[in-house]
C-alpha cells in the first residue's frame, strides 16, 4: 500500500488528480431501512467513510473491502457497481491535491470487536441524512443521504 500512496503523491506534484476508493458500510434495521456506518479519521477526527489508495493487483472493489475491514472492522458484500463518487482535497506534508474517489457499497454481514484500526477510530450506524450531516465533502454527503440500494434487499416478506 505505501508503494502505491508514494505513487500518487508523485502524480500529484505533477499536479495530476489522483483516486482513491471508498466503502460505504450498510445494513437494513428492524424496520428493514438503511444504515450506514461512519468512522473518525485519524487525525482530525471528522466523521468519514472507509478509504484508501488503490492496490497493486486488486480492484477498487477489493481494495474498499479490504479498507472497510481494516478501517471500520466490518466484513461483508461489497457490491459489483460503484455507488459513484466524489472529490476532496486531502492536506498532504507541504500541499493540498485533489482526490477522486471511486465509491463502493459494502453490505455489512459481521461487525469484529477487535480490529486493525480499532484504537485510532471510532464508528456509528446511522441513518442516511443522519451521516449526511456529519460529513464535511458535500459530494460524499449527498452520495449517502440519497444512498439507493441497487434493487430491494428481500427482508423476510410473510
Amino acid at each position: 500500500m505505501a508503494a502505491t500512496k508514494k505513487k500518487a503523491v508523485r502524480k500529484a506534484k505533477k499536479g495530476e488528480r489522483i483516486r482513491q476508493v471508498a466503502a460505504i458500510p450498510f445494513r437494513l434495521n428492524a424496520r428493514g431501512d438503511i444504515e450506514v456506518m461512519l468512522v473518525t479519521s485519524r487525525t482530525t477526527r471528522r466523521f468519514i467513510v472507509p478509504k484508501g489508495w488503490p492496490m497493486k493487483g486488486k480492484s477498487g472493489r477489493k481494495a474498499a473491502t479490504i479498507e472497510a475491514q481494516e478501517e471500520a472492522g466490518v466484513l461483508g458484500k461489497t457490491l459489483k457497481q460503484p455507488a459513484g463518487t466524489y472529490s476532496y482535497w486531502k492536506r498532504l506534508a507541504n500541499r493540498f491535491v485533489r482526490v477522486d474517489v471511486i465509491v463502493y457499497l459494502l453490505e455489512v454481514s459481521e461487525e469484529l470487536t477487535d480490529w486493525q484500526e480499532a484504537k485510532r477510530r471510532q464508528r456509528a450506524w446511522l441513518a442516511p441524512a443522519d451521516a449526511a450531516m456529519l460529513i464535511d465533502e458535500p459530494d460524499l454527503s449527498t452520495l449517502v443521504e440519497t444512498l439507493k440500494l441497487p434493487q430491494p434487499v428481500p427482508v423476510g416478506q410473510a
